[in-house]
């Protein structure tokens, strides 16, 4: 009942005045899809309709195009450092706000109409006001609009193009990131149902548009099943700040000549918004929420895992200068710690949820917010920790692996700083696997580009590595041994490394990939 009241009283509802510029696909078909070079060449399209005509239409349609290109530049922000995100972001923010203050005078004006009681003086005032405040937020708008670099827009353009390929559409990264939007919608959504207080539910607004524009542009097979219900949803949030707009708007321009139109005015929004509210929440509670199908089909158990892992995958193409390098010191340490873990040579070994901690800080141990081709160890961490923790991981697991990256080289670990608040055991796994790191990149470095033929001998006197092709030089043994003393000190044990034959060609292709350490879903810190 409430959701057709909502619809027979509110000829200026968002249904009618909010419609995307994308035409919902039909369910079960392949969607057409709209990525960031579509949205950024149509605000292009729409600013030049907008200095021509600043009707209501022409200012939402640009609105919605700037609001879903800054809003996939905050997503790729996540796993990109390329500076080109937050400056395109940047360059349209002046124009965005504009667009806004004028938008809200538009809708105000058209809920003015379509509640006004019949005969209400109040109206006319109302309008009159805005009328003039449209004009000058016309004018202001239409500036900036002549001042916006439709050349820098467009360079940014052709450049972040490519860099939106880091992030293949239907892949598991986006699944991830967008079940990131996901949870933070879904946690605005549990605070505003706790209050009726506008700020809430406008934030839960944003939040929810952050999610439909990432699912629309990243998962097009999604929505086009979903396209319908989050349209539906956010028209419902859209109304309900619109309908607390106008209350505020009557709240100031309030006098005791118009004291009693104005208290019939906020009766009659108050029962708008109420309705709202409750179609509101009709539609996101109970067995049958929107928000649980959402939810179930978007990654769960193992392929959580494995979305995140590729997610940061795509940070590891992102920001890493030699890419190719870090994967060789990645199938290195990954093959030391599956070693050691079948050795059982220390607790952060024995551990299962320490296999995904080095499988990420090997991944990610060269990265760089700057771009840098050589960054510190420092940096690499800072960068990480600027991160959002990736789903099923906790803060405490993501902060252990940025101390990893830490440590991978330069001075050893020393109690002092953030490290000394670590706990005992974190700092020995911390040593421990920042030690493999350590050793791995020696091992590249002495020329060792394949794990095949890598064994290990563990032994009550010392833990043998049998390492194919180590090159007999004073200078390769000098690394080594700077490169071991970490991991050694830490095991209490002394390391050897052992050169032996490399394998026969016949032999590397026929011999079987090493069984992986179990990598369990949830893991214990």
């Amino acid at each position: 009942m409430a959701t057709s009241m909502a619809a027979q009283r509110s000829p200026f509802s968002l249904t009618a005045q909010r419609s995307p510029l994308a035409v919902p696909p039909v369910p079960g078909s392949r969607p057409d899809h709209r990525n960031l070079s579509h949205w950024m060449s149509r605000a292009l399209e729409e600013l030049a309709s907008l200095r021509s005509a600043s009707d209501p239409d022409t200012v939402h349609d640009l609105r919605v195009a700037i609001r879903r290109c800054r809003s996939l530049a905050a997503v790729m922000e996540e796993v990109d450092p390329d500076p080109a995100w937050p400056e395109m972001r940047k360059v349209a923010r002046k124009l965005f706000r504009g667009l806004g203050a004028l938008r809200d005078t538009q809708v105000t004006k058209g809920w003015i109409k379509s509640l006004a009681p019949e005969g209400d003086t109040l109206q006319a005032q109302l309008l009159s006001s805005l009328d003039a405040e449209e004009k000058q937020e016309t004018e202001a708008a239409l500036r900036i609009a002549e001042k916006f670099s439709e050349k820098d827009w467009a360079h940014l353009e052709r450049h972040l193009k490519q860099r939106a390929r880091l992030v293949p559409v239907g892949s598991l990264a986006a699944e991830c990131l967008a079940l990131e939007r996901y949870e933070e919608a879904k946690e605005l959504h549990n605070r505003a149902l706790r209050t009726e207080k506008s700020k809430p539910w406008h934030t839960l607004r944003i939040g929810l548009k952050r999610f439909r524009y990432t699912v629309e542009s990243l998962l097009p097979d999604h929505y086009a099943l979903w396209g319908d219900q989050l349209k539906r949803v956010q028209d419902l949030l859209g109304d309900i700040h619109d309908l607390d707009v106008l209350a505020e708007l009557l709240e100031e321009t309030k006098s005791p000549e118009t004291e009693q139109s104005t208290q019939v005015w906020q009766e009659k929004i108050s029962q708008e918004r109420l309705e709202r509210l409750e179609t509101y929440r009709q539609l996101t509670l109970g067995k049958t929420s929107l928000w649980h199908e959402w939810r179930h089909n978007l990654p769960h158990g193992e392929r959580l895992e494995a979305a995140a892992a590729a997610r940061l995958h795509a940070t590891a193409r992102a920001a890493d200068a030699h890419p190719r390098r870090t994967n060789q010191v990645s199938r290195i340490a990954v093959r030391l710690f599956h070693l050691l873990h079948r050795a059982g040579a220390a607790h952060a070994f024995k551990d299962p949820g320490m296999r995904r901690i080095m499988q990420s800080a090997a991944k990610l141990h060269g990265v760089s917010s700057q771009g840098d081709h050589y960054p510190t160890p420092k940096q690499a961490r800072k960068f990480l920790k600027s991160l959002p923790v990736p789903p099923n991981w906790t803060s405490d697991q993501w902060d252990l692996m940025a101390w990893v990256v830490r440590y991978h080289r330069g001075p050893e670990p020393k109690q002092k700083n953030g490290f000394a608040k670590l706990s005992e055991a974190q700092q020995t796994a911390v040593r421990a696997l920042s030690g493999v790191l350590r050793l791995s990149r020696a091992l590249r470095k002495c020329g060792i580009e394949t794990t095949r033929g890598l064994g290990l001998e563990n032994s009550a006197d010392a833990m043998v590595f049998r390492v194919p092709g180590i090159p007999d030089t004073a200078e390769a043994a000098a690394r080594l041994a700077a490169a071991k003393h970490l991991l050694e000190s830490t095991l209490k044990k002394p390391l050897i490394l052992k050169a032996v034959p490399k394998p026969e060609a016949s032999c590397i292709a026929s011999e079987p990939s090493p069984e992986p350490a179990p990598n369990p879903v949830t893991t214990p810190t």
